[in-house]
């Protein structure tokens, strides 16, 4: 089996450049992720987002997951559980507006180290939408220009812990699923594994890498790049060995954003792969996902092109 796609940024800066492209490519092609190493974030920085991460799921969360474990009967379950996942997490909103400052429970250091992570971590996002403009013959800012709404982009970061779980054949970390956005960001366990993503009908285990950030592409790359780059399929799957920490980012169109297949990306194309994907607003296919975030893509697209046809 092909080998998970693992790109070095700083071989972009010398004579490795188009090879490198080409695996980028490659990657969103045929993986629709890839994981990304020397992205100009420093070491030490990811290390203190661990750190402190980690030390306010001990202080301040982790009791409150025992807590629901008890409260939904999942200590000892006989059967499988479909509707529920096993995962402490919160959110925090970076654009257009921040809301870090309202997150309860968060120390000053923490606050503020999130609010840095976040403007390395948009800066990082837009540096790979580049590349992506590049690899499709977009002219560079394409991507960034799409995703903006009146407001700009939307931002936002999932910060996940997934605790040691006894029955781990019966319930996920987090059910399979296509993310709904633009790219995404995630900063991973560098110990602690669980992510796997769907390849030629095969679960495939996203390996855990020190210092690395492994990419994904959502729904609206599909879209916008005519089907050419792909979101896909990813679960995490539970252990009983071992807290697992996630920090996924989520770098989105804006809510009014109009999201439509680039037109030189179409243009091409034979007439009925021209009018597979539709045209829509952002925030109107979100509120379809919340319910159908579970189901596959494909029915996703199809009731958004049953609404505009309305």
């Amino acid at each position: 089996m092909a080998t998970f796609p693992v790109i070095n940024l700083e071989k972009l800066n010398g004579a490795e450049r188009s090879t490198t492209m080409d695996k980028i490519n490659d990657a969103c092609e045929n993986w629709g992720f890839f994981q990304v190493l020397n992205h100009g974030i420093p070491h030490d920085f990811l290390d203190t987002v661990e750190r402190l991460t980690k030390e306010h799921y001990k202080k301040c969360m982790e009791q409150r997951f025992k807590e629901l474990v008890a409260s939904k009967a999942l200590e000892g379950l006989q059967a499988e559980v479909t509707d529920m996942d096993w995962e402490s997490t919160f959110f925090i909103r970076h654009l257009p507006q921040s809301n870090v400052a309202e997150i309860p429970d968060l120390t000053d250091e923490f606050r503020n180290v999130m609010n840095e992570f976040a403007v390395k971590l948009e800066n990082l996002a837009e540096e790979l939408l580049d590349l992506l403009c590049e690899n499709l013959g977009l002219e560079k800012g394409y991507l960034k220009k799409a995703f903006n709404g009146s407001k700009g982009p939307t931002f936002g970061t999932k910060v996940s812990n997934y605790p040691p779980c006894p029955t781990p054949d019966k319930i996920k970390g987090l059910r399979a699923h296509t993310d709904a956005g633009g790219i995404i960001l995630l900063f991973q366990d560098p110990m602690v594994g669980g992510l796997q993503i769907l390849k030629n009908g095969e679960w495939v285990d996203v390996p855990p890498m020190r210092h690395s950030f492994v990419i994904n592409l959502g729904d609206q790359l599909e879209v916008i790049s005519n089907g050419r780059y792909r979101s896909v399929e990813h679960r995490v799957m539970t252990q009983t060995q071992g807290s697992r920490m996630s920090i996924a980012s989520f770098y989105n169109p804006g809510s009014d954003a109009i999201i439509y297949p680039a037109p030189a990306l179409v243009e091409n194309e034979a007439e009925e792969k021209k009018e597979w994907y539709p045209k829509f607003v952002f925030e109107d296919y979100m509120k379809l996902y919340a319910g159908m975030k579970f189901q596959a893509k494909e029915t996703r697209f199809e009731a958004m092109k049953a609404t505009a046809t309305a």
